[in-house]
């Protein structure tokens, strides 16, 4: 990831809004409908050396077939039709790296609770299952799986830090692919929070709710006083973990749940977005911007048209 960019996309299954037409619940309808063909086209046009692609996070869906989450919930929680498996591959054809998403926790989604032992008194249990399920799909996946990033690894009293078994998560994620990348989420900039929870993670996973200026805005101004910062090196300091910063660039994390109003423009201008990429690469940081989706799988015009600006700038 050093001195390099990438992109991340939350198509949390059935997807987000559309851009036209009426909104599929069908889960199996929704990935069905996702062009591949055309998401492809866009990434690599963007000239991003990386994507971050969601397999599901708390709609009980998932858009890759899982046999541990059948045997453990019964059908219907996972897409007949293997979504992830056809990015990873397309991705791949492209010379570029793919990572997966997803949450390293089910609170939200109650439904899959019993079926994956969800305890807040022992979570042993949970992680046992959970890392069945992703060792799955490590193991399908293999070499064309390049990296993780997990969201949800924050201190809960439900889920408490320090209780977990990050080296299971570790060579879960590693089955099939010895050398994959891997970041848990706590948060980082967004909860003032600027180190790895663990030094079995490889990159930061470098959260961060939005930008003052060409800086980051470390921490949540409705809960104590923030602060504005870059990173110093490629390497989080004191750490071997390679600083990663993930960036939304125009909606939040995802479209709407259904439609309701148009897709967010680009938030930032480009003066203040291209001088905030040069300082992070130009000391080896990696950068990943997280740019919104339709239901039908392409991203939105305005924000591709900055990505493509952002491309020859970094080229001078």
């Amino acid at each position: 990831m050093s001195g390099r960019w990438g992109l991340m996309v939350h198509w949390i299954p059935p997807g987000p809004a559309r851009e036209t037409g009426e909104y599929i619940t069908d889960l199996d309808r929704a990935v069905d409908a996702f062009d591949v063909a055309q998401f492809l086209e866009q990434f690599a046009a963007t000239g991003a050396d990386w994507l971050i692609f969601t397999i599901g996070q708390n709609t009980t869906y998932y858009c890759s077939p899982n046999s541990v989450m059948d045997r453990l919930t019964g059908p219907g929680h996972c897409s007949k039709r293997d979504l992830i498996l056809e990015i990873a591959q397309g991705i791949n054809q492209l010379g570029k790296r793919f990572i997966a998403y997803l949450p390293a926790e089910i609170k939200a989604p109650v439904a899959l609770h019993e079926s994956f032992a969800w305890n807040p008194a022992d979570q042993n249990e949970f992680e046992r299952r959970y890392t069945a399920f992703i060792r799955e799909y490590a193991v399908r996946l293999g070499p064309l799986l390049h990296g993780w990033w997990y969201d949800g690894c924050y201190n809960w009293k439900a889920f408490r830090q320090a209780m977990r078994h990050w080296e299971w998560w570790c060579e879960a994620s590693r089955a099939g692919n010895p050398d994959a990348a891997i970041a848990f989420n706590d948060g980082s900039y967004c909860c003032n929070l600027e180190k790895p929870i663990t030094p079995l993670q490889d990159y930061l996973s470098g959260e961060i709710w939005q930008l003052h200026g060409d800086r980051i805005v470390c921490g949540n101004p409705d809960e104590i006083k923030v602060t504005y910062v870059l990173p110093e090196s490629q390497f989080v300091p004191g750490t071997n973990c390679q600083w990663h910063g993930l960036l939304p660039i125009d909606c939040p994390w995802g479209y709407n749940h259904p439609a309701d109003g148009p897709m967010p423009l680009p938030k930032y201008t480009d003066a203040d977005l291209f001088s905030f990429a040069r300082q992070c690469l130009a000391v080896g940081g990696g950068l990943t911007f997280n740019v919104g989706i339709y239901q039908e799988g392409h991203m939105p015009r305005a924000t591709l048209d900055q990505l493509a600006r952002l491309r020859v700038a970094l080229q001078q």
